[in-house]
């Protein structure tokens, strides 16, 4: 049994739910975002907290349960505080800027990387070497970051590339005589 799915979702004040049928739609001061819950797992909204528990005892319940559970969550933490995701560059003559609607980066390529920013996304730079994501729902933020840094992964022995803020890089000796 899913541990995850047996804890309810709290809706903190400033955020209305709405549960109809399977459908869960969240409003808040950065937006509105909704979900359709799989139809092996039910949700209901009682006392200010979403509860979402499993239809039947099959797998595909139990794995769903916390899983459904957790995107709700996030639902909520999106509409109310939002995400975001920070990007380190690191190398010399790496640098990231902003111009319109894209995101230029200068990786150490014979030309500039455009990146288109998705609507729903917004990217600030802070400094050249740093990059900050931000937007109400979690996956998308994520898959925009992981983008970005897939055009120059860190790599181990000079730890050069774009990495999340977080990321620790694994440090590779290098040769010796």
């Amino acid at each position: 049994m899913s541990r995850v799915g047996q804890t309810p979702v709290k809706v903190p004040e400033g955020v209305t739910v709405a549960v109809d049928g399977q459908l869960v739609t969240a409003r808040g001061k950065l937006g509105e975002q909704s979900f359709e819950v799989s139809p092996v797992v039910s949700v209901r909204l009682e006392d200010g907290k979403i509860h979402v528990e499993p239809n039947d005892k099959t797998k595909q319940a139990r794995m769903l349960w916390g899983t459904n559970r957790n995107i709700i969550n996030n639902l909520i933490q999106g509409v109310e505080t939002g995400f975001t995701v920070r990007l380190e560059i690191n190398g010399v003559g790496y640098r990231a800027a902003v111009q319109g609607s894209d995101l230029v980066l200068q990786l150490g390529f014979s030309h500039e990387v455009k990146h288109a920013i998705p609507q729903d996304v917004t990217v600030k730079c802070e400094k050249p070497t740093l990059v900050s994501l931000h937007g109400i729902n979690r996956q998308r933020v994520g898959q925009v970051a992981a983008q970005i840094r897939a055009y120059r992964p860190p790599e181990p022995y000079k730890g050069k590339g774009v990495k999340y803020e977080d990321e620790r890089i694994v440090r590779k000796e290098g040769k010796k005589k």
